[in-house]
Formats: C-alpha cells, structure tokens, sequence
C-alpha cells in the first residue's frame, strides 16, 4: 500500500485533499453517498488498499481475498452518472470510467456498479459492463 499525507491530493479526482476526503472514509467513516464510496473505493485501488476494498464489499458478493496487480498505475476517474445513492437512499447506482495504464499500456475500464446501503453504511455489491 502506498501511504498518502493528509494534504496529498486525494486519488479520486475530486480536487481535496486525501486527509479531507476519502481518508477519512478509508479510515472507517462512513462514505455519505454511494457515490463518494464508488470514489473511496478508486482511491483505494489507486493507493494499493485491498483491506478497504474487502470492508466495503457487500457480504453477499464479497470474495474472500483480493490481490491487486502491483503493476496497474490509475490514472483518473471519471464519473458519468449517479441514480439515486444519496444520504436517504438505500441503494444507488454509479457509472464511471477508470482509466489507468499497466505495461502494456493505456486502459479504460467502464462500469455501472450497484450500491446499497445497510445500517447507515454504504457497500459495492457488483458492476456491469453499461454498455451490455
């Protein structure tokens, strides 16, 4: 895992800082909206964090490990939709773009990822591809 500082920009596009968005999250806040999870989790695979991504994985889709590919560098997110997801939801959908670089080269990984939100925390359950 790389380690990021608090004034470091945070790997999810947004412009903060990581000590003021999605560190906290990563830290055990809960995320506010299905769509800052589906941030938090980019983050997380952007800084190497597969415990994070474990713990906001929805039991019921959960694997049981995960390793990440140490020679994927992400590069950018961009988010294309929201549906629902917000504070007083209990599900949400989020499509975005990934785009990152391995070397072979430039990738971009499209989805629409399903979110639900249990006991005032929010939990990826899946993704598909949104143009299936």
């Amino acid at each position: 895992m790389t380690p990021l500082e608090p004034s470091a920009p945070c790997p999810c596009g947004l412009g903060n800082p990581y000590g003021s968005c999605c560190g906290p999250i990563h830290a055990g806040s809960p995320a506010p909206t299905a769509a800052q999870l589906m941030r938090s989790r980019y983050s997380a695979f952007a800084i190497g964090d597969p415990a994070y991504l474990l713990r906001s994985w929805h039991a019921s889709t959960r694997p049981s490990e995960l390793e990440l590919d140490k020679t994927t560098r992400w590069l950018r997110l961009i988010v294309e939709q929201t549906e629902a997801g917000g504070p007083f939801d209990t599900a949400g959908n989020v499509t975005f773009t990934a785009i990152g670089r391995t070397p072979d080269g430039r990738f971009e990984q499209r989805e629409r990822s399903r979110f639900v939100r249990e006991q005032g925390s929010w939990f990826y359950v899946d993704g598909t591809d949104p143009a299936a």
